[in-house]
């Protein structure tokens, strides 16, 4: 046999032993598809894949807990946005995921008030309901003052029939059972606020704009980087989540 036959009967040799064992990139699991390519032919047209769709990562921090009905939380939401409107400073309650917030707060301990003494007597505006009772009343007393005042739920109204009807409840003279409308109007302001300020976290304060309005630097760990500045320092804000 020639030396030229010699060698490629050596490569071809060389070439089955690679396509039959896949020993070239780590193993016999991928043997068959080194195989598949080495023995493709030069003029083969290649197989065409699909392009994979790729879909947005949903936001949990938006998905409902404890309200289970939509007029519920929009009254809710509708409601928040009067107390902390959107302006050109910035975001308002709806933007920054204040209702989000209310609703996570709702469905913990604190919102059935499981730490608290809850055994009658009450007196000196007391109540028997927990938080997430007062919560889930006031919001659909909203919107039982909304349908008979102007025949259309809450979140419909314009922004001045928005704000007398809140008026109303922080004034005290809706009649709401076993706690006043005062109070309900003092909790959801309460909340609101915290949704708007929060660590973003607990749902709200949407990507920390509401820190960011402010200027605060959110959950630094610590300020010793700047402790010697002679000029003021301004820290972009960050999450607790930032630091896990």
């Amino acid at each position: 046999m020639s030396e030229t036959e010699n060698k490629q009967t050596h490569n071809q040799s060389r070439r089955n032993f690679l396509k039959n064992s896949g020993l070239t990139v780590g193993g016999l699991i991928v043997g068959g598809a080194i195989g598949r390519i080495i023995s493709m032919k030069p003029n083969s047209t290649p197989t065409t894949t699909q392009p994979v769709e790729t879909h947005q990562m949903a936001n949990y921090n938006e998905a409902l807990q404890f309200f289970t009905r939509k007029e519920d939380f929009e009254a809710l939401a509708a409601a928040t946005e009067v107390i902390f409107p959107e302006d050109e400073n910035g975001l308002g309650a709806i933007g920054l995921g204040a209702p989000y917030y209310i609703d996570k707060q709702l469905a913990t301990p604190w919102g059935r008030n499981a730490d608290d003494y809850m055994i009658r007597p009450f007196k000196n505006g007391q109540t028997p309901l927990t938080r997430g009772d007062i919560m889930l009343q006031g919001v659909r007393k909203i919107n039982e003052v909304s349908q008979k005042t102007h025949n259309a739920l809450f979140n419909t109204l314009s922004e001045e029939e928005q704000v007398a009807i809140l008026q109303e409840f922080e004034g005290g003279t809706v009649e709401m059972a076993y706690v006043s409308s005062t109070s309900f109007f003092a909790l959801l302001r309460q909340l609101t606020l915290e949704g708007c300020y929060c660590d973003p976290m607990y749902g709200g304060n949407k990507n920390m704009e509401g820190w960011k309005m402010k200027e605060w630097p959110g959950a630094q760990m610590s300020h010793a980087d700047v402790a010697d500045a002679s000029d003021f320092v301004k820290k972009e804000p960050k999450s607790l989540s930032d630091h896990m």
